[in-house]
Formats: C-alpha cells, sequence, structure tokens
C-alpha cells in the first residue's frame, strides 16, 4: 500500500556462509525509500547452503520477495533452482550472484526470469545499488498490480449497479411492446418486433458485461469439481440445436469418450456458449459447426470449427479485444456485444491456457481454446530467518 513502511523478504542461497552472513548483516541495516509511491523498506534476509534447501522451504509454505542466487551450487546449479521455480509458477524478483558469469549464462538465466546479475567479488555499496534497484522495481509493479485491481472493482460496482437500475425499466419497456405486439397492423408489428429484438440485445450486452467484470475483478466465486466437458458441450448444443436448425445448419460433437477436467462447470459453460452462439450466428444457410474436445496430458483443447463467413487476418489479430465486433458486408446485421471471446480469453488465461483462432475469409474458422486442470492455491506460510554472527565480504566464489 502506498505511504506504508514494508518489510521484504530476501532469501540468499549460497555455499559462501561468510558471504551470505555479510550480506545479511548489510541489509539488515539498509532501507530504501521508493519516492513515486512513499513506502520506506526494510528487509529480513535467509540464508540457504544450497538449492535443495531453498525449494524445500518453499514446499513448507514460506515466502520471499527477493532472491539473491549464486549460479554456482553444490548439487542443483542457480539456473537449475530458476527452472523449478518457473516450473512451479512462482514468481521471485531474482538476482544472480556469480564470479562465473558468461554471456550464455546471462541469456539463459535472464530467459529463466532472473531481473538483474551482482558479480563477485561486490562491495557493500554494489549490494545496495543492486537491492535498491530490484525494489523499487518490486514496489512499483505491486502498486501498478493494486491500483489495476482497485480499477476492475470500481468497474465490476459500476456495471452492478447500472444492470441493476436497468432491469426494471427494460422489462417493463419489454412488457408494454409485448402487448402491443398483438394489437397493431402488421407494419407496426414489424417495428415493434425489431424493438423487441433490440431489448434483448441490449440485456445480453448487460449480462456480458456483468460476466466479463465478475471475472476481472474475481467477485465471481469459483466452484471446483470433476467435470465431463463432454456432458456440458451437449447441453450447450442443445441450447443452440433450434437457432442452427432454421438456418438448415448442423452441429456435430466429436468426443467419443467422457473428457473430464477439474474446473468449475459455469466457465465451461461461459466458454462453449460463446464459441458454439458464434459458430452458428457468423455460419451460412446450410454450414455446419464441429465441436472437438480432447483430453491433453494436463488439460483439455476445446475446438470449435465452423464453415462461415470467416476473418482476414487484420481481423482476426483484434477479435478478443473487449467491445471489438468485425464490421463488413456479411455482419452488419448481426448483433453482439463484442464481449463474448474477450471473456473467453479471459476464462482460458484463468485456468494457465489461450484462446486463439485460425480463419479465412470466406472460408469459414477454427477456435481453439486450451485449459489447464485447475489446481488447489497453497497455503501461504511465513520464511524463517535464520540467525548468525556477522562476518566480512568474501572476496571471490
Amino acid at each position: 500500500m502506498a505511504g506504508a513502511a514494508q518489510t521484504l523478504k530476501v532469501a540468499m542461497v549460497d555455499d559462501e556462509i561468510p558471504l551470505s552472513l555479510a550480506v545479511r548483516r548489510i541489509l539488515a541495516k539498509y532501507q530504501v525509500h521508493v519516492r513515486d509511491v512513499g513506502v520506506e523498506v526494510t528487509y529480513n534476509c535467509s540464508h540457504f547452503a544450497n538449492g535443495e534447501a531453498f525449494l524445500a522451504s518453499l514446499a513448507e509454505g514460506a515466502e520471499y520477495d527477493l532472491l539473491l542466487l549464486d549460479l554456482k551450487l553444490p548439487g542443483m546449479s542457480g539456473l537449475d533452482v530458476l527452472t523449478e521455480l518457473g516450473a512451479q509458477g512462482r514468481t521471485l524478483t531474482s538476482i544472480m550472484v556469480t564470479a562465473y558469469a558468461t554471456f550464455e549464462t546471462a541469456v539463459q538465466a535472464t530467459k529463466l526470469g532472473a531481473y538483474d546479475f551482482l558479480a563477485k567479488p561486490f562491495s557493500p555499496e554494489e549490494l545496495r545499488y543492486t537491492i535498491r534497484k530490484a525494489t523499487e522495481q518490486l514496489i512499483l509493479s505491486r502498486e501498478a498490480r493494486r491500483l489495476a485491481e482497485e480499477q476492475r472493482q470500481v468497474r465490476f460496482n459500476f456495471i452492478s449497479v447500472l444492470s441493476h437500475e436497468l432491469k426494471a425499466p427494460l422489462n417493463a419497456i419489454e412488457g408494454y411492446l409485448k402487448i402491443l405486439q398483438s394489437d397493431e397492423p402488421p407494419e407496426r408489428r414489424q417495428m415493434i418486433d425489431r424493438s423487441l429484438i433490440r431489448l434483448d440485445g441490449m440485456r445480453k450486452l448487460i449480462f456480458d458485461l456483468l460476466d466479463l467484470t465478475r471475472i476481472e475483478s474475481g467477485q465471481k466465486a469459483r466452484q471446483f469439481s470433476n467435470v465431463d466437458v463432454r456432458d456440458v458441450a451437449r447441453r450447450t448444443i442443445e441450447l443452440f440445436a433450434a437457432e442452427a436448425a432454421e438456418r438448415d445448419i448442423s452441429i456435430t460433437l466429436r468426443a467419443p469418450e467422457p473428457v473430464m477436467m477439474p474446473a468449475d462447470p459455469s466457465e465451461l459453460e461461459i466458454i462453449l456458449n460463446n464459441l458454439v452462439s458464434n459458430a452458428v450466428k457468423y455460419n451460412r444457410e446450410g454450414g455446419s459447426v464441429t465441436v472437438a474436445l480432447e483430453r491433453t496430458d494436463d488439460g483439455v483443447k476445446i475446438q470449435v470449427a465452423d464453415t462461415g463467413i470467416g476473418l482476414t487476418p487484420e481481423e482476426a489479430a483484434k477479435l478478443f479485444s473487449e467491445f471489438v465486433r468485425i464490421k463488413n458486408e456479411d455482419t452488419y446485421k448481426i448483433m453482439g456485444s463484442g464481449l463474448g471471446l474477450s471473456t473467453v480469453r479471459k476464462l482460458a488465461q484463468l485456468y494457465d491456457g489461450d484462446a486463439t483462432v485460425k480463419s479465412e475469409r470466406g472460408s469459414g474458422s477454427i477456435f481453439t481454446v486450451t485449459l489447464r486442470d485447475a489446481k488447489p492455491e497453497a497455503t501461504p506460510a511465513l520464511a524463517a530467518s535464520t540467525s548468525a554472527d556477522p562476518s566480512p565480504l568474501s572476496a571471490a566464489e
């Protein structure tokens, strides 16, 4: 929080004990003032003699903000530790500490997420400078995320109030229009029918906005269970079967066996409903839609292919952005909010997946959504600190 004091937990992984103790002594007395957000930062340093001990500490629930990581360690190397952190999905601001850095190792470490390098031997001033840079980057990025989260909450609250206030007048207008619908002559009834269609469009826009902002703000309660995606796809196909039949569009499901995954069923419904709805809506008379499901090593792949109007590369590139609707001679009569595919991608990203499209103008589209199995979040715990006497800095590794 801006204007507050914070203590960052620092883990130093180095088999050179005197160096680690000297670093701990320096950081215990060091403070950084992050001027842009008014935060005063102090440090609590823990030491580990090898990468295995550090990773074991994380497995037991410890958390750290900054990592000072030696490149050459007994057992696992520093690069091995970075690789394991990436595999676990952990994000730590990591500083490589080594006397043996080469250009190749620097490139590799940076690709694995290292933020900076500190060459041995280093002076206390060099240590403080490197720590200050990493601290400012960390605090400012956290503040940016906090502000973005506040904006998402404000947006959700605004949309919630707006939808509540619009619900009553929309229902009233719909009721009066339906009363008039049966008594008016045909030419006026056509105008009323069009008004009702527009009313449905407004209602769908409100619901799409609510879905999107609930996901963004974290207000949507997620309830996980072992779900058969094939059953969800079947319900979706039934939902749009009548609309497809009116235009002689066939819908085929390719999933000969159950496709199980731990997930929130309502989120899978939103994904499939949007994909199948679009595949029908933007299809041609007498066209087809194919829904294919496949179990992968760690999740599920959903593909929805259609024989519709397709997209140009320029149109496909911006399709998953909010409020984007492709407008051309084939789509100008088709209603939509421009939020459905944006919601699909945001949901896919909650499962460490993505949503993509392959399309050609006039030849249809293939939408692919990849989802990884949902996993329970680890329970965080405070890092344990070590205590020892300070000692002078080492000259080299």
